[in-house]
């Protein structure tokens, strides 16, 4: 049985995602804010598996609906396409490229909260977010490798974090279990589990780094070690 993982956003990780996904053999509807007309240069790069479409569109047609925006950009989701869908959250919040949004700048929401309460109806599990793009296609093996990293996954849906652990093991991942999407400050910018793991020398900007493999137990080590601000 084929599977097609829909992608809204056509930046870094959903480019790299579509990648693995298309490595893996599965179909990918991609998507941007700009319309399918732009993507062309993604969709002849990745091959005959990947065709544009509007972000509407992406999300009805995938088992799966990976949302990689910025956070400025979730408010205008098809959240009536993505009810009901198993939808990935990949999003984190950069104040600087964001914008001030209070809920998050104190600590009373997480942002997988927060995105959320803009997809009521969606299984939301959040992955994606803790890795350096260039890292995640360079890091991905197959399942027995030795040196095979694990992601962090959150949610609050058992049967949708079980199915997007299997997509991650097509993809060439292990594992880590974050919790709920209340604990997913655990995976927030500045925690011990943020991108930190996957580099070999973390004085080095990340696209000089080679990236290192970070497998389940040193991924579930910088979890325990993340403290929430308070």
């Amino acid at each position: 049985m084929n599977h097609t993982l829909g992608i809204i956003g056509s930046g870094n990780i959903g480019g790299a995602v579509a990648r693995l996904a298309v490595d893996a053999g599965i179909d990918v509807v991609l998507s941007n804010s700009r319309g399918p007309q732009t993507l062309r240069h993604l969709t002849d790069r990745l091959g005959p598996r990947v065709r544009a479409a509007t972000s509407t569109e992406a999300a009805a047609a995938g088992d799966w609906t990976l949302v990689a925006v910025p956070f400025s950009a979730v408010p205008h989701l098809p959240a009536d396409a993505l009810a009901g869908k198993t939808v990935i959250d990949a999003n984190n919040y950069y104040r600087l490229r964001d914008g001030v949004i209070a809920e998050l700048e104190t600590g009373s929401l997480t942002a997988g909260e927060l995105f959320q309460r803009y997809v009521l109806g969606a299984r939301t599990v959040k992955t994606f977010s803790t890795i350096y793009f260039e890292h995640l296609i360079s890091l991905a093996r197959p399942a027995g490798s030795p040196d095979r990293s694990a992601l962090p996954i959150s949610g609050d849906d058992d049967t949708a974090k079980k199915s997007v652990t299997a997509l991650l093991d097509r993809l060439g991942y292990d594992t880590a279990d974050a919790g709920t999407t209340t604990e997913s400050w655990r995976v927030q910018e500045g925690s011990p589990a943020y991108v930190l793991p996957y580099l070999s020398d973390p004085r080095l900007p990340w696209p000089r780094d080679p990236g290192k493999p970070a497998d389940a137990k040193e991924i579930r080590t910088a979890l325990e070690q993340a403290h929430r601000r308070s």
